[in-house]
C-alpha cells in the first residue's frame, strides 16, 4: 500500500469516503443538498492545501458547514468513516497527517458547534 501522492490520490480518497458516508442513513440528511460534482474539486482543494502546501485556499471550512442540519455526534460518525476510507486506500506520512488533520477538524468543530448551538 502506498502514500498519498497527488491530488488523483486525494480524489480518489474523497470519493471513497463519501461512498461510504452517504451509506449511513444519519448521514445522509446532512448531505442531501450537496452537489457533490461540484463541491468534490473543493475539498480536494483543501485537502491538497493541507497535504500538499498547495497555495490558494482561504476558505472558512467551518463558515461553510454552520447551517448544515448536524448533530454533535455526527461529527464521530464522520471521523470514524474518514480515518476508514484512508486506512482502505493509503499508507504512510501524508496518510497519517491526513488522519490527524481530520480528527484536529472534528474536535474542533464540535466544540465550535456546541458554543454557536448552545449544546
Amino acid at each position: 500500500m502506498r502514500d498519498l501522492e497527488t491530488k488523483n490520490d486525494i480524489e480518489l480518497l474523497i470519493n471513497a469516503f463519501y461512498s461510504k458516508l452517504l451509506q449511513i442513513d444519519e448521514m445522509k440528511i446532512v448531505f442531501a443538498g450537496i452537489d457533490f460534482p461540484s463541491h468534490v474539486p473543493h475539498i480536494v482543494h483543501f485537502w491538497s492545501f493541507v497535504l500538499f502546501d498547495e497555495p490558494g485556499y482561504k476558505t472558512n471550512v467551518f463558515e461553510k458547514h454552520v447551517n448544515l442540519p448536524i448533530k454533535i455526534h455526527q461529527f464521530d460518525m464522520w471521523l470514524e468513516v474518514f480515518i476508514n476510507a484512508v486506512d482502505d486506500l493509503y499508507k504512510g506520512k501524508k496518510a497519517e497527517r491526513a488522519k490527524q488533520h481530520a480528527t484536529v477538524l472534528a474536535h474542533t468543530f464540535k466544540s465550535k458547534w456546541q458554543n454557536i448551538k448552545g449544546l
